[in-house]
């Protein structure tokens, strides 16, 4: 390595790609192990595999990166901003994800990762964005590394750039949004919720009718960087309970929509009890969002926390993907209101 790439000044987004192929044609036990169900259907593939691999796609692609200046040390997941998903995947087709760095801030990194399906009448499938973040590899407590930026040499490069600051600043005018009082039209449509509620013979759906949880503990197969557990596994975990929590309310079938930001707010490490929660806490006219919240405890060290937050937007098809209504649900406490107008304020419907 020469001096410039030792500095960073010669390292441009074009230098960070990472190709990964899912080898569905010529792997039929790996086309298994993705396979949602034994029936014939349209975008048979279970989605909360395909957000394991995304994780781990980002985690390869940084890591890389960081490799350069920091041999030994590792990268974790802070937070996935944001997965669209375009179209439905199948094991009949192989999957390319192609990653590539973005922005590059002190310590950590925004990747974009494109997902498409090879095969006639297939293509773009997803378009996902992660941020990772470098820690060493000490004995002692993790600390995040420094990290030299990246040379944007060319405009497309620039323009990515400059999304992904525009992705860091929504982000911040978000959470000072979540702190807002509602507005007035959000405090009158609730108002009528809960006024529908009080009418003689309701027979509508409570939200607290519509909550799954399960709970287990961390073990090594579940490893990534030591003593943690892979951040893949904990979404994938929430995802597919959010799904069968959605399906308590979709007349037909579910299908992933959208998968909004996500944050990692404590590690889990080995021997922690989980407890993942999903709660069906909005209704469009087509779509049903789910939150699902992993909480983690030690009984070593007496301490509980939450692990992640995770907000899924699934929608209501047949079985020709078509859209189909699903019936509204009624919060009655404060606490689901407030989780009820978060997911209306970032509703896809």
């Amino acid at each position: 390595m020469n001096e410039s790439e030792k500095n960073g000044a010669a390292i441009t987004p074009h230098d960070t790609r990472y190709l990964f192929v899912l080898p569905f044609s010529t792997d039929p036990v790996l086309a298994r192990r993705f396979l949602a169900s034994d029936r014939h259907m349209v975008g048979n593939i279970r989605f909360g595999k395909i957000l394991e691999t995304l994780d781990k796609v980002a985690e390869n692609t940084t890591l890389a990166y960081v490799n350069r200046f920091y041999p030994d040390a590792r990268v974790v997941t802070a937070a996935i901003d944001s997965v669209v998903i375009r179209n439905l995947a199948d094991t009949n087709h192989d999957l390319v994800f192609s990653a590539q760095i973005n922005h590059v801030g002190r310590s950590s990194m925004e990747v974009g990762i494109r997902v498409e399906s090879l095969g006639a009448g297939w293509g773009h499938l997803a378009t996902c964005y992660f941020t990772m973040v470098a820690r060493s590899a000490d004995s002692g407590e993790a600390r995040s590394l420094a990290l030299p930026p990246l040379t944007y040499a060319e405009e497309i490069e620039v323009k990515r750039y400059k999304k992904a600051e525009q992705r860091r600043q929504a982000y911040r005018e978000s959470l000072a949004k979540a702190e807002e009082m509602p507005s007035l039209d959000e405090y009158l449509f609730l108002k009528k919720l809960h006024k529908e509620q009080e009418a003689e013979g309701f027979s509508g759906i409570r939200v607290g009718q519509l909550v799954l949880a399960s709970t287990q503990r961390a073990y090594p197969e579940q490893e990534n960087v030591p003593k943690t557990v892979f951040g893949g596994y904990l979404v994938r975990r929430a995802y597919e309970l959010a799904a069968l929590a959605a399906e308590m309310i979709a007349p037909g079938r579910v299908v992933p929509c959208q998968v909004n930001r996500i944050n990692f707010n404590q590690p889990v490490f080995l021997g922690d009890q989980l407890k993942f929660i999903a709660r069906v806490v909005y209704t469009g006219k087509t779509t049903i969002t789910v939150q699902s919240d992993i909480e983690r405890f030690s009984r070593d060290a007496g301490d509980k926390a939450l692990s992640n937050s995770c907000l899924f937007t699934f929608r209501n098809v047949d079985s020709d993907l078509q859209p189909q209504p699903v019936p509204p649900i009624y919060p009655v406490t404060y606490a689901e209101d407030a989780r009820y107008l978060n997911a209306y304020r970032q509703r896809v419907d």
